[in-house]
């Protein structure tokens, strides 16, 4: 047999009750058992038995949002539709928020050169002039 025959053996195995009709074990009727589901083989549960096992959680990242949301996003020259702003460059990535058939959506995210450093820009996420964010499509 090759090991990738071999079944698991925690899956051939189910705790049941033990059945008063059963003549091998009328000592333990209403127990618990193992009984395996591929023969006849089955352990009489005699006794407690607990294994605490503590679970490491994943580490999951954000998928939109949070403080590097914008970091490492293209710059594009395009008008900020705030009619108060002149400002012409703002920060945008494409996402598809929708069915595959459909374009995908674009956010821009105003930056004002004049009066902010890039690493301002990356850790405030906010334009210093208007902070006008919006999206197309």
């Amino acid at each position: 047999m090759y090991s990738s025959d071999r079944q698991n053996s925690t899956n051939m195995l189910r705790v049941s009750q033990i059945p008063p009709d059963d003549p091998m074990t009328a000592d333990f009727v209403g127990q618990n058992r193992f009984v395996c589901l591929t023969c006849p083989y089955h352990f009489v549960i005699d006794r407690r038995y607990y294994e605490r096992k503590y679970l490491k959680k994943k580490e999951i990242e954000d998928i939109i949002g949070g403080k590097d949301a914008w970091k490492n996003v293209d710059k594009a020259e395009i008008q900020c539709p705030n009619e108060k702003c002149t400002n012409h460059e703002a920060y945008w990535f494409q996402l598809q928020i929708r069915s595959a058939d459909e374009p995908m959506t674009t956010f821009y995210k105003v930056w004002h050169t004049t009066a902010a450093t890039m690493d301002s820009v990356l850790t405030h996420l906010q334009c210093t002039q208007c902070a006008k964010e919006w999206r197309e499509n």
